[in-house]
């Protein structure tokens, strides 16, 4: 972990969040991606994966893309680029087509994306929120039926078994 807090994407994550924290909870927004690399290294997921993790909480609504845009802009010369900037969008396309407010009738309508890097990021993503939905927002959240419907769907279409789950869980949080 020691490596990857030398990256620029992680570094650029951590300006971008700084201290903030969660309204709700109270844990630092930083949480979010530290988990999700942990996972991402437990799942064996590329490189290329984990950089693109540590961003793409940066391009994952209208405003936060439009600020992506302008600070790529300022970093022309950042090797990783190309790769790490594809699984951000792709990311980004591929989360929003299905939110928790959004009623299926079949798994299948969760459309996967055809990148590896890219499922392997909804997998870490996935399994970090229902984590700290468990803890944090379960029975309290006014939503809590949608949101545990939600988080079961992603893990039946990215083949999240509930065992891995609850061993990953266990791992974090102790």
């Amino acid at each position: 972990m020691e490596e990857i807090k030398n990256w620029y994407e992680y570094k650029a994550i951590l300006a971008f969040y700084g201290t903030q924290t969660d309204k709700r909870s109270g844990v630092k927004l930083m949480n979010h991606i530290d988990e999700g690399l942990y996972i991402l290294e437990k799942i064996g997921a590329s490189e290329y994966a984990k950089r693109a993790y540590c961003l793409h909480p940066t391009a994952q609504d209208d405003n936060a893309l439009l600020g992506f845009y302008f600070w790529r802009k300022m970093n022309p010369d950042y090797v990783s680029w190309n790769e790490v900037t594809i699984n951000v969008m792709e990311y980004r396309s591929v989360d929003n087509e299905y939110l928790s407010t959004r009623n299926i009738r079949s798994i299948d309508e969760i459309r996967l994306s055809p990148l590896k890097d890219v499922n392997d990021m909804l997998i870490a993503d996935k399994i970090q929120n229902r984590k700290d939905f468990e803890l944090y927002h379960l029975g309290s959240n006014e939503r809590s039926l949608e949101l545990d419907s939600y988080f079961k769907n992603w893990f039946e279409r990215l083949n999240v078994d509930e065992e891995f789950y609850q061993e990953i869980k266990n791992e974090l949080c102790y």
